[in-house]
């Protein structure tokens, strides 16, 4: 069977999906939970192979980590359903009911999106996520995972299809698509699949979104800033970029780029500069960043000194222990230079001035901005949606970390009896708009 047919088939049963009870959704996650316990050692030896293939072909460290799949990832992943189990049910809500008119009475209410497409890297954890996160909203989906994790993904895929299907799914809820051709399949299927969700690089992404006619959400590139005000905390600010920096330095929401302001850049910089190098971090930033970190060290020549860049180099997402330095006149520059080579995900600004950061997370044109926290925040689970299925740095239908609520649509109910349109066009009656 090809892909268009299989997503033809889904998107006939997702109109049973749609229909399914909240307390069927939540106990197919239930009993989902439960059979990723019980199968673990199957699901484990599926990672082994992946993880030794990756050790085999020499894949990155960073890569490595998120390839990994052991009893810690697994207690997150359960923990997460379970979590997921305790939202409010996203289907069904009514979010509007205005009366027209006498007896004529409208309601909009939150309904499924349908059939959605999700290509993700290789992470096994983010399967498991985001076929829970369809399951409670009563989406189908389609599950293209990366190649280094495919046996891992194929053994999560086949204890939570399988367990889906025996406790009230249709058949049509899940398919796992596993071979790279099978992407530009997916992408001509616009008349079966509602929605892709794309996760990768910013040259796949724009793949995918230049080659379909199938609505897109994602974000391309995790390029974060942390800004240090000159009416920072320092004792504050070291954790902060500490944790935004290298707390998982190949996650999206990782800081890429230290702004400093340049009133306290000469007390800041050498200081930040320590203590990133104690973590391992290479600073790359500007020539006046550089001198600054230098002469600190009294060594001009260090071989831990900073590699001077210059202003195009801070649209780069390193995803690596490797931090960008620039030193600003102050917050109205940071806006600019966040909004100019930024990609709109998570930036923070560390200040005790509450004014300063009002300004800070109002103009700043991204789908986070914070006040002394770090970037790594910017997470589904973090914020409480149970896991998501990405992060959308899009400005309609979702934006930020896509929980349950971007998983979910909305269509207009009206219930009247008898009335007819011609009699408002002619005058013979007229709306009486009432909210209910």
């Amino acid at each position: 069977m090809n892909m268009q047919e299989a997503t033809s088939i889904m998107k006939a049963d997702s109109y049973k999906m749609a229909a399914l009870s909240e307390d069927t959704r939540n106990n197919i996650l239930v009993h989902v939970k439960d059979a990723l316990i019980a199968h673990k050692d199957e699901i484990f030896a599926a990672n082994a192979k992946d993880m030794a293939a990756a050790e085999e072909n020499g894949i990155a460290a960073s890569v490595k980590k998120r390839l990994k799949f052991d009893e810690h990832k697994l207690a997150d992943v359960t923990n997460g359903i379970d979590e997921l189990i305790k939202l409010p049910d996203p289907v069904g809500q009514i979010q509007l009911k205005r009366e027209l008119d006498e007896g004529l009475v409208l309601q909009r209410v939150s309904c499924p999106i349908g059939v959605i497409g999700i290509i993700f890297e290789a992470r096994p954890d983010a399967l498991v996520q985001i076929s829970s996160l369809c399951i409670k909203s009563g989406n189908c989906a389609v599950l293209k995972g990366g190649k280094e994790t495919a046996n891992t993904n194929k053994a999560l895929f086949d204890v939570i299809y399988g367990t889906a299907v025996a406790n009230g799914a249709p058949e049509g809820c899940m398919l796992q698509a596993s071979q790279h051709n099978e992407i530009d399949e997916l992408l001509s299927c616009n008349k079966s699949v509602d929605l892709l969700i794309p996760r990768g690089s910013n040259a796949f992404v724009q793949y995918i979104m230049n080659n379909t006619k199938i609505p897109v959400m994602g974000h391309a590139d995790g390029i974060c800033h942390t800004y240090i005000d000159k009416d920072a905390d320092i004792e504050k600010a070291i954790p902060i970029i500490i944790d935004a920096k290298t707390q998982y330095t190949a996650a999206c929401n990782a800081t890429e780029t230290l702004l400093v302001h340049r009133d306290v850049a000469k007390e800041m910089l050498p200081v930040m500069a320590k203590a990133l190098k104690k973590h391992g971090v290479k600073l790359r930033g500007t020539a006046e960043a550089a001198e600054i970190i230098n002469q600190a060290e009294r060594n001009m020549s260090s071989p831990n000194g900073i590699e001077i860049i210059g202003d195009d180099d801070f649209n780069t997402e390193y995803l690596d222990l490797v931090l960008s330095v620039k030193i600003v006149n102050d917050v109205q520059e940071a806006i600019s230079h966040i909004n100019h080579f930024g990609s709109h995900h998570t930036d923070c600004i560390v200040t005790e001035n509450n004014e300063t950061a009002a300004l800070f997370m109002q103009l700043v044109d991204s789908a986070g901005v914070y006040q002394n926290c770090s970037t790594r925040f910017a997470d589904g689970f973090r914020y409480g949606f149970g896991a998501e299925v990405g992060i959308s740095t899009s400005k309609i239908h979702a934006r930020g970390p896509v929980g349950l609520e971007g998983l979910v649509t909305y269509k207009y109910k009206l219930y009247g009896h008898g009335q007819i349109v011609d009699d408002y066009a002619t005058g013979k009656k007229q709306f009486h708009f009432k909210d209910l």
